[in-house]
């Protein structure tokens, strides 16, 4: 298991309704090596994760009567969706406007007064018609009959077998009234010419107003990969010279002027500028950006010019990784749709069944002329009944929505989480880079036996000086701003939740908290007054022994960030219970949390703890999301019900979390939460309509309303409502893509 998987995309054609997902899921499933599929019914694509070839995904494709072909660049993949979106827009235009221009003209016919039954004297009138609506069938509804022939070879129904049924049983009927009338009592010889034509040319339309819809749904993906520039300015020895993106290989110097988009990922080498990462970050603020900064593909210089060396180059920039968990997450199904998936699977022949059985009981049980009738309930049945909106319901939903959240600068991994997200309760937040700033600054240090500030601070940053801790970092500032130097370190280590020890030349070192300093049998009762001083005030203080004496005592600040306190209170005003999570001093942690809105404060935690407190309150019957950026929160991101990390955090963080932070803000936290609960809403919309639809729309086609009212729904209807019913749930997954935070 441990083994590399390829990711393989591969550009469906074809799919009309979720039983052809099932199809192409379950005959992609089947294929040796492969470990997971994604089918998502609205982009027409299948990302496949396993070790099998690409020619082995398409063939199993092509075998279950779909077309595929591969395509992993995401560009090419856009360009050739948009052509296809676009063909297919065009195509169904004319088919709808053609079939439903002949079934009007029939249909008008009988309106005004015209005959819709076959009498010897207009027999070979209709004969003629039956062969045009016959013709006009084929050429207009082609795609439904050999998807129908196709699901018959291989033992399964799509909505294009309800259609091809509805409608060639229609045709069939009354090409058989007009062959042989006389084999029909004269109240049963109304023809259906014009219903089978209409109903090809609503659905068509239909399909053409839903391929629109779904092009729009896409555009958050669309653009951004329009982010990138085609060339870029290469720096040479002969001056500027511009090359195509493709070309740029690391190492290469880029010039970049104001108004132009990053190409790929890099580092400033000369000059600053004011960079807009609202595209990356929904952060709707520039960012000065000077020598030896981090600029990102995508980002758009507003003022200023700079040079930068490209160090990630095509798939490996932040944006197309961006693109990457974009396009998994639009892909990916959460609980409540693979409920409607399964549902799916066995829909199509339910609702054949129903429509044999309801035609049956009105052969049986219905008024003269019985089979005419029974023809009209069985049409009714199969036609009015919609996969598609069912098929369509989540997926539709999963790409409005996560699309919006990479506008507002929220990544989301698993569209699982959106689903868990918007049902949870409690709030577990890492203090350190999370709530607060992540840069600590040393405001204080104080000396002991007769050591200086120089020595002190000297000996401390020499022995941090590999550490990634926020709080190490401000030592090794504090001392660069001294102009202290950094010595060689001999030995290091790192004792968990204590603090560090190490050796400098003679020097035995030890820095951490007060645990440490009694564990170690360190006196710090001098320093005590300080550390009750500083604790109760908010600030972190570490103690410095060198060769088992006190030296000194770090005072460390690392203020709230300047949203947090005002996220909170309105994370906590929508009913989240907050609780606050650190390896500080209780007193410490306590006095930085007064006013913020927390719940519970869970003060001198281990790394390795942190899980354990997640599980505690997922036992005391909670929903937990955790919130956090660091190497030692991924346990407990893991552990979590739903887990976020902070774009700005360690990529181990980023890797476990479900969701991703690209603006450093707790306010996003917020925006994410409430983005879930609006596309879960969304959802839950779209399924109830189109449960609602197929309950209340088959059983009044099957003539529930006749016995009451004497309403008998006409087979035209039940076409048109069935693209409507389709049309409603893209529109309704659209109004995601203009979704506002609360």
């Amino acid at each position: 298991m441990g083994e590399h998987q390829d990711q393989v995309t591969l550009l469906l054609d074809g799919l009309s309704c979720a039983a052809c997902v099932m199809k192409v899921q379950n005959a992609l499933q089947a294929v040796p090596q492969v470990v997971q599929v994604q089918v998502n019914l609205a982009e027409q694509t299948a990302l496949v994760r396993g070790n099998a070839t690409p020619q082995s995904l398409v063939t199993a494709v092509q075998q279950a009567g779909y077309g595929a072909e591969v395509v992993n660049d995401d560009a090419v993949r856009a360009e050739k969706q948009q052509c296809k979106t676009t063909q297919e827009v065009n195509r169904r235009k004319w088919q709808g406007i053609i079939a439903l221009g002949l079934g009007a003209i029939l249909m008008l016919w009988g309106l005004l007064g015209g005959t819709m039954s076959v009498s010897q004297n207009n027999r070979a009138y209709w004969l003629v018609v039956g062969v045009l609506v016959l013709l006009i069938m084929i050429v207009t509804g082609k795609h439904f009959y050999q998807k129908a022939w196709q699901n018959l070879f291989h033992r399964t129904a799509t909505m294009d077998t309800l259609v091809a049924l509805g409608t060639g049983t229609a045709w069939l009927y009354s090409m058989v009234v007009c062959v042989k009338p006389d084999f029909f009592p004269e109240n049963a010889r109304h023809l259906y010419f014009e219903a089978a034509a209409m109903i090809i040319g609503f659905i068509n339309l239909g399909k053409m107003f839903e391929a629109k819809a779904k092009q729009h749904s896409s555009q958050a993906l669309a653009r951004l990969l329009d982010l990138t520039p085609k060339t870029v300015h290469l720096m040479t020895s002969q001056g500027t010279q511009d090359i195509p993106l493709a070309a740029v290989k690391e190492g290469m110097l880029l010039r970049l002027q104001t108004g132009e988009r990053v190409a790929v990922d890099g580092t400033v080498t000369e000059g600053q500028g004011w960079f807009d990462e609202s595209m990356l970050t929904g952060e709707p603020l520039s960012v000065q950006k000077h020598v030896g900064d981090k600029i990102s593909a995508g980002t758009l210089i507003s003022d200023g010019t700079v040079i930068y060396r490209a160090e990630q180059i095509g798939e490996q920039t932040t944006l197309a990784n961006i693109i990457k968990l974009v396009r998994q997450a639009q892909s990916s199904k959460p609980k409540i749709g693979q409920l409607a998936d399964k549902i799916a699977g066995i829909f199509v022949p339910i609702v054949i069944g129903i429509a044999l059985l309801a035609g049956l009981i009105w052969y049986v049980f219905g008024p003269a002329p019985q089979f005419s009738y029974s023809l009209v309930i069985f049409t009714t049945v199969l036609i009015i009944a919609c996969p598609c909106a069912l098929g369509l319901a989540t997926p539709m939903s999963i790409i409005s929505g996560i699309g919006r959240a990479a506008e507002l600068g929220i990544l989301v991994r698993d569209a699982d989480a959106l689903q868990k997200a918007a049902s949870a309760d409690t709030i577990v937040f890492d203090k350190t880079g999370t709530l607060t700033k992540g840069s600590p600054k040393i405001t204080a240090l104080y000396c002991f036996n007769d050591y200086s500030e120089k020595q002190v601070s000297q000996l401390a940053a020499s022995l941090e000086q590999g550490s990634n801790h926020p709080l190490a970092k401000g030592i090794v500032q504090f001392n660069q701003e001294k102009q202290g130097e950094i010595k060689p370190l001999n030995a290091f280590t790192t004792l968990q939740g204590l603090g560090v020890r190490g050796k400098v030349e003679t020097f035995e070192l030890l820095l951490g908290n007060q645990a440490l300093m009694i564990q170690q049998g360190v006196d710090i009762q001098p320093a005590m007054a300080i550390w009750q001083q500083q604790t109760a005030s908010g600030a972190t203080v570490v103690f410095f022994a060198i060769n088992q004496q006190l030296a000194g005592v770090f005072v460390i600040s690392d203020p709230l960030r300047e949203d947090s306190v005002q996220a909170l209170q309105r994370l906590h005003k929508q009913g989240y219970y907050l609780v606050m999570l650190t390896g500080d001093q209780e007193k410490t942690a306590r006095s930085l949390a007064q006013g913020t809105a927390i719940d519970k404060v869970i003060a001198g935690v281990l790394p390795a703890q942190k899980a354990h407190i997640i599980k505690a309150l997922q036992q005391e019957g909670r929903k937990v999301v955790m919130v956090g950026d660091g190497i030692n929160d991924a346990p407990a991101l893991a552990q979590a019900d739903v887990s976020i990390a902070m774009g700005s955090g360690s990529d181990i963080a980023i890797e476990t979390a479900e969701l991703t932070l690209m603006r450093h803000h707790i306010s996003a936290v917020a925006d994410a939460l409430c983005l879930s609960k609006g596309i879960l809403r969304n959802m839950k919309q779209n399924l109830f309509g189109a449960f609602i639809y197929n309950l209340l729309g088959i059983p009044i086609a099957a003539g529930l309303l006749y016995p009451l009212f004497g309403i008998l729904l006409n087979p035209m209807i039940g076409g048109l409502a069935m693209a409507l019913s389709s049309i409603t749930v893209v529109s309704n997954a659209n109004r995601l893509l203009t979704f506002k935070v609360e």
